[in-house]
């Protein structure tokens, strides 16, 4: 369902890396995978356009795995996983609902994903 564009702000456990995002959607994944799964990772998936970073590009350090193409950044400082640029949208940024300011996972449809299956999964996140 469409709603209104509506800015949130949040960032990483320290206040070193500060982010706004505006959504349409109160949309967001659970994964299980095994670096969500222990992350904690609730997934918003916006475009880079709707993403900005306010401050902290400076503490971010960045973790990839497997092929490589995720981009897991996460503050040196902290270590904590605010937002990354993932594998399943690499033209946009994923940001992790818990690290919002506000507590607002009772207002998101959060929908399951498989990501311990992910190759036979990911056409439906894609939306294909």
């Amino acid at each position: 369902m469409l709603e209104a564009v509506q800015t949130y702000e949040g960032g990483c456990h320290c206040g070193a890396v500060r982010f706004r995002v505006a959504l349409e959607r109160k949309e967001a994944i659970e994964c299980n995978c095994s670096i969500c799964r222990k992350k904690g990772f609730i997934h918003v998936i916006v475009p880079e356009a709707r993403f900005t970073l306010l401050q902290g590009a400076q503490m971010l350090s960045t973790y990839r795995f497997n092929t490589g193409i995720a981009r897991h950044t996460f503050c040196r400082n902290c270590g904590i996983h605010s937002f990354y640029r993932p594998r399943s949208h690499p033209d946009a940024i994923d940001v992790n609902l818990r690290c919002f300011d506000e507590d607002l996972t009772s207002e998101f449809e959060i929908e399951p994903f498989d990501g311990v299956n992910w190759e036979e999964s990911i056409d439906r996140l894609r939306g294909n």
